[in-house]
């Protein structure tokens, strides 16, 4: 068995920003696969949000990933800025020559049912989950050279398998991005590149509150939340050669629960 199936490549994943979150437990995935890193981090939308930003900052981060002996880099940016997904990957490309796997992770999220959503959280949603990974898979296609390896991954929510009716913004987006999957992995699908979105079902990342925990985990078959790496293994497994005959999915990552 190969121990480093992703030696040799090079990966960009956004929204690594705290070290329990989804990002942090995927770019660990991808280094410790033998991938080379750059992730991108905003670590001032975790200091606004109720879970707060991680204590020691996206740094410290870095150098955790750096144990696994992987060269990791790291890029700031903020993709409510249309131009940010072109100079995060124009930077991927400049440390590296070339980028062979792009998990686009980030994400903007608020809560807001029918009655209290605005204009503004739409656009903001729309913006940053969207257009930002959109944009992402165009500057990675246009980088991308045709070698083995070719790997996109977007993100999803649950709101194909349940009502969530107070994250309506929220799952607009990521809808769009479910319903983006299969057309963009036709349209790259020559190109050696391959498209999958990944849900990664209720995930213990820190932002819920304990009646909202109790309330998921009683909902689970299993009877737990997810766990970050529990959707980084999924990833992990699709930036590998072993799942290049899979392309155009969306993959429900979730122990069977909504």
């Amino acid at each position: 068995m190969n121990t480093l199936p992703l030696q040799g490549r090079v990966a960009l994943i956004t929204g690594v920003s705290r070290r329990i979150g989804i990002g942090f437990a995927v770019a660990n995935r991808l280094a410790r696969f033998g991938a080379d890193l750059l992730i991108q981090a905003y670590a001032r939308y975790d200091a606004e949000q109720p879970w707060g930003a991680d204590p020691d900052g996206p740094p410290a981060l870095v150098e955790m990933l750096r144990a696994h002996g992987r060269r990791v880099e790291l890029v700031e940016a903020d993709f409510t800025d249309p131009d940010a997904p072109a100079r995060v990957m124009a930077a991927a490309v400049a440390a590296y020559g070339h980028v062979d796997i792009l998990v686009a992770n980030h994400a903007y999220s608020t809560m807001g049912s029918l009655e209290e959503v605005t204009a503004e959280q739409i656009d903001l949603h729309m913006a940053v989950n969207v257009r930002g990974s959109l944009l992402l898979a165009k500057e990675f296609a246009a980088q991308h050279d045709g070698r083995p390896g070719g790997r996109v991954v977007l993100m999803t929510s649950g709101q194909h398998l349940g009502p969530m009716r107070g994250e309506l913004a929220y799952i607009a987006s990521k809808g769009a991005l479910h319903q983006l999957t299969l057309s963009l992995s036709a349209h790259l699908a020559s190109r050696g590149i391959t498209v999958n979105t990944v849900n990664p079902g209720a995930t213990d990342t820190g932002y819920a509150t304990p009646e909202l925990h109790e309330m998921i985990r009683s909902l689970n078959p299993q009877g737990r939340w997810g766990e970050p790496d529990d959707a980084a293994r999924l990833i992990a497994w699709l930036a590998t050669d072993d799942a290049r005959w899979i392309t155009g999915q969306v993959i429900n990552s979730t122990g069977g629960g909504p």
